[in-house]
């Protein structure tokens, strides 16, 4: 098999060090792996399943000879080098907002839309976390029938906002149940041990914050479905790490629910797991450090006729970031 000459942008990131695992236990056909960081991670040594690697500074001059760089860093990196990473032949498989709208790149989860991504001009978006967990879990009942309306609740751990979300959580509850005072939040723009905030992302004009838009403006893109209505509420948790949906989805037909769970069982990426005599339902515990999205609490809407009533759960560092963005990259050399 031919080997590939692969970096990785924002790679001591969180998600970047996600990545470097996934590529070695999906077996990717490395010939060569280049992480990259800022400058002050410069000469720092990581310890890779390809051996110890040297980190440099990402610039201009970074991607010659790469044929697909994965990018795990903020948006403003990635318009910055985008430029030069195609010009150096190479693929950009970005995990940042800046490119998922743009009409002349791909927005991709491979278990949905996989022809979309050759159709790259040398860029290739990454979705967003909770989009990419949602997207998965529905994608066999759209396969059912057409889904027009989609009305969701996200609940995103703490390290959906970085490593230094789960450290602030475990200080806070650690003042707390020591009964001292907790320090100013950093992460967050209030206490979250013990707590819940309704906003992710900052509020535009209509009261949704973008967090909340992204999986309107995304869903339509991926699932080619461009008049797909989304409302959606996106809330942090406590929780160290996977996210969990509350979805309704409302279809075009009106579908038996035994056909329902037969379509999630059978979907790529997903998992039925849904006996509540069992008390068996997805959650963060369960979901947590693997790539499959699990569904569970499957049940009619008692609002909308053709409603659908669900509960997923998956990691949003794996499967959410990191793992669909390295199943991008799989699709690049088959």
């Amino acid at each position: 098999m031919k080997k590939y000459k692969v970096g990785i942008i924002g790679a001591t990131g969180a998600v970047g060090q996600e990545m470097i695992k996934i590529l070695g236990e999906r077996n990717f056909p490395i010939e060569e792996l280049r992480l990259l960081a800022s400058a002050r991670s410069e000469g720092k040594i990581v310890p890779t399943p390809f051996g110890d690697i040297t980190v440099h500074e990402t610039t201009d001059n970074s991607f010659d000879g790469l044929d697909i760089v994965l990018g795990a860093a903020e948006n403003d990196t990635a318009v910055k080098f985008a430029p030069a990473i195609k010009a150096a032949g190479a693929v950009f498989v970005d995990n940042s907002s800046a490119f998922r709208l743009d009409e002349n790149v791909p927005l991709v989860v491979p278990e949905i839309n996989p022809e979309d991504a050759l159709k790259h001009n040398g860029i290739i978006a990454n979705p967003n976390c909770s989009t990419i967990i949602t997207l998965v879990a529905i994608n066999g009942i759209n396969r059912l029938s057409k889904i027009g309306s989609l009305t969701a609740s996200t609940y995103q751990a703490t390290s959906g906002a970085g490593a230094n979300g789960p450290k602030e959580m475990f200080a806070q509850t650690a003042s707390l149940l020591a009964g001292e005072p907790i320090d100013d939040p950093k992460v967050f723009q209030h206490q979250i041990a013990f707590n819940l905030i309704p906003q992710i992302g900052g509020f535009g004009e209509n009261g949704y914050s973008s967090e909340e838009m992204k999986l309107q403006n995304e869903g339509r893109k991926i699932m080619h479905l461009p008049d797909l209505k989304v409302s959606c509420t996106c809330v942090r948790v406590p929780v160290e790490r996977s996210h969990a949906i509350s979805a309704v989805v409302v279809t075009e037909d009106y579908l038996d629910l035994d056909d329902v769970r037969k379509a999630i069982a059978e979907a790529p990426g997903a998992k039925l797991f849904d006996d509540g005599d069992k008390k068996e339902y997805p959650m963060p515990i369960v979901t947590s450090n693997q790539d499959i999205v699990y569904v569970g609490r499957i049940r009619r809407d008692l609002v909308h006729e053709n409603g659908i009533n669900l509960w997923c759960c998956g990691d949003q560092v794996r499967k959410g970031a990191a793992t669909n963005a390295v199943q991008i990259a799989e699709l690049l050399i088959k």
